[in-house]
């Protein structure tokens, strides 16, 4: 997992050591000191490195249990408390201790892509074909641009004076 010199837990320093000895300096031998020695060590880095690495993915992986866990929960949370709001309708104490109790909204995972815009830009930029089906009823056909219920040219000022007048409005 190490093998590539940006993942490499040894520095650069004491790597371009370790090929001094293994190269220039293979056949010279200090006291407790050689290439041996050095390669010995650097191993032994090199596996606690790759024991951290999988410590961490395994970490990762309970972290990743425990949040899927704690969400199964919450939703199971939410249901049982609906449950008892409809089961102490005649209980007021109850439901005064239930209504005490605030729990958050579950959050819904959906599709996540780098690339991928809400859905109220998507429909907002005329991006029709990505846009979600809309449901309900389809809307009233809305008045056609001439048939406004305001003249044209009239202000909020100008209606204001024709409501408190005699009814007719200014010309523009």
């Amino acid at each position: 997992m190490f093998d590539s010199n940006e993942n490499d837990p040894i520095s650069p320093a004491l790597r371009a050591l370790l090929e001094l000895f293994t190269t220039e300096l293979a056949e010279v031998r200090f006291p407790d000191m050689s290439g041996d020695v050095l390669d010995d060590a650097a191993a032994q880095v090199r596996a606690k490195a790759e024991a951290v690495a999988q410590a961490q993915a395994a970490l990762e992986a309970a972290r990743q249990g425990l949040q899927e866990s704690q969400e199964a929960l919450l939703q199971k949370g939410q249901r049982a408390l609906a449950y008892a709001r409809v089961f102490s309708e005649e209980n007021p104490e109850l439901a005064t201790k239930l209504d005490a109790i605030h729990l958050p909204r579950p959050v819904r995972k959906g599709p996540k892509s780098e690339g991928a815009t809400s859905e109220p830009v998507a429909a907002a930029n005329g991006n029709e074909e990505n846009a979600p089906k809309r449901r309900g009823r389809p809307p009233k056909a809305r008045p056609a641009q001439g048939a406004s219920l305001f003249s044209e040219g009239a202000t909020a000022e100008s209606l204001a004076i024709a409501h408190e007048g005699n009814g007719v409005l200014p010309s523009a």
